[in-house]
This record gives structure tokens, C-alpha cells and sequence, in this order.
């Protein structure tokens, strides 16, 4: 028999896209109060156009804290090539004019099966299927199928209407010292599970969204938390430092948090006021 594979199945949703931008105060200030209404109306009509209410045509708005930007986009969508046409129609609004990108970032809502990958492998193997032949091939894609059907609502997710969103990107650690990809399986399923523990601890507190982006973008996940008080996201990422799998493996980006702003209050935004 050959070796079972080391890769974990994944299955995937949702194509995914944060767009995060600061603005040009000092023009839009520079503009007539009617020009100011004219602008903010168009574009105002124009991402309500793009926002449906369906889970797979999402566009929702932030207005960040701090320096690293003014306003967050993040978008879901079914395919790239969709969420590419939204790029384009925001950039054909005047309002555009005043934002500079700072960052942005791809993805897929990817949902992990560390548990079934293990359940599928040795029943393979049990069976002395080999693993890559053309049986072995059948038996994940019926697995694959059946997770995706069973977790439809969590791989292509309505985004939270919760007050507040912290949005950070991450990595395995491939490190001399330590390397997440050498570990066995059975160590990395142990290490996954006891993680995903402290977060259902969080579940009625946070909503979270993980999306993948190996080969896609220059981290390896987006993780994506909802919450009514935005000290929760402070207390759970905490305690999950504590947990192995981040204590040793965990690499993170920058952290994004901001506050959710319903479309039809971009005018009142753009005067200076969040309601």
C-alpha cells in the first residue's frame, strides 16, 4: 500500500474579497456641499446595485479605527471573475476618486474536515484502495460532496449584521524550529480539535468566516470574526494564543477591525457622522 496522503480535504464556498481603503478628506472637503450630495448619491445607488440579499452576491461596508484605513469592503461572491466585475463598477463611480487602496485581500470560504479526512482515509485503506488511483479518487469526491451539501450554509455564509468586524490573515509556521506541514496528521487533527474547542466556547459571542488563500494571496487564511462587543474578539484570540496550535504554529498578519455601515448611511459618513 502506499502512504496516505498527508493533505487534509477542504471544501470550498464562496470566492471572497476584502477591499480596504483610505480617503481623501482634504478633497472632498475641497467640494461644493451640492457636489458632496451628487457624488455621495450616485455611489450610494450604484453599491446598493452590487449589495443583493442573497448569501452568494454580498458587498457590506466598515468604517475602520485607526491609521491603516478609512473604509472596508468585504465582498462574496461565486467566482472571481464575479468578484473582478465589482472591482471594476466601484472604480467607475466619482466617489472612487477619493480613495487610495491600502490593502486588499483574496480568498475562498474554505471549511477545514480534518475529521472526516481521517474517517474517509482509513476506511480507504481499510478496503486496500490505493491512494490517487481512480477508486480512491471516487471515495473523496463522494465525501467531498456530501460535506459540501451538509455544510452548504456555513461555506457560503451570510455575512453577520453584527456591529463590529476584525478581520486578520494568517499562516502555519514553516520554520526551521517548527513546521506545521511535517506533523503527522493524527497530531495536527489533535491540535485542530482541542483549537476549535475554545472557539465554540466563543460561538454565541462571535461569528466568525475562514477563507483560504494558499496560491491565492501572500497569507494562507483570512479569518474573519463578527461580534456585538469588539472587546470579545480581544478575550478569544487571547485565550486561543494559550492553545498550541497558535502558541507554536501561528503566524499573524495585521489586524482590521471596524464598525458596519449599512449602505444607506454612507451620506451621513461622508459628512462626518456614523448615524
Amino acid at each position: 500500500m502506499s502512504e496516505t496522503p498527508a493533505v487534509p480535504l477542504t471544501i470550498e464556498g464562496s470566492s471572497m474579497l476584502h477591499q480596504l481603503f483610505t480617503f481623501n478628506w482634504k478633497a472632498w472637503r475641497a467640494l461644493s456641499a451640492a457636489e458632496q450630495q451628487r457624488i455621495a448619491v450616485a455611489a450610494l445607488a450604484k453599491i446598493q446595485a452590487i449589495s443583493g440579499p442573497e448569501a452568494k452576491q454580498q458587498s457590506v461596508l466598515y468604517s475602520l479605527l485607526g491609521h491603516k484605513g478609512d473604509l472596508m469592503f468585504i465582498h462574496l461572491r461565486d467566482t472571481f471573475k464575479d468578484l473582478n466585475q465589482v472591482e471594476l463598477f466601484l472604480a467607475q463611480t466619482e466617489l472612487h476618486d477619493f480613495l487610495t487602496p491600502t490593502y486588499s485581500y483574496l480568498s475562498v470560504v474554505e471549511l477545514g474536515l480534518y475529521e472526516s479526512t481521517a474517517k474517509t482515509y482509513s476506511a480507504l485503506a481499510a478496503r486496500d484502495i490505493v491512494p490517487h488511483s481512480p477508486e480512491w479518487n471516487a471515495g473523496i469526491q463522494e465525501t467531498l460532496a456530501r460535506q459540501a451539501t451538509a455544510m452548504a450554509s456555513r461555506i457560503y455564509p451570510t455575512i453577520p449584521d453584527a456591529p463590529y468586524a476584525c478581520f486578520y490573515p494568517m499562516d502555519r509556521k514553516r520554520g526551521e524550529e517548527v513546521n506545521w506541514y511535517t506533523e503527522t496528521m493524527a497530531d495536527r487533527q489533535r491540535m485542530m480539535h482541542l483549537h476549535g474547542m475554545i472557539g465554540r466556547r466563543y460561538a454565541e459571542d462571535v461569528r466568525q468566516i475562514i477563507s483560504g488563500s494558499i496560491g491565492l494571496d501572500d497569507w494562507e487564511w483570512g479569518v474573519d470574526l463578527f461580534a456585538q462587543d469588539p472587546v470579545t474578539f480581544k478575550r478569544l484570540i487571547y485565550e486561543m494564543r494559550f492553545d498550541e496550535v497558535s502558541a507554536r504554529y501561528a503566524l499573524f498578519g495585521s489586524f482590521y477591525v471596524g464598525l458596519r455601515l449599512p449602505l444607506e448611511n454612507l451620506p451621513n459618513w461622508l459628512t462626518g457622522s456614523l448615524g
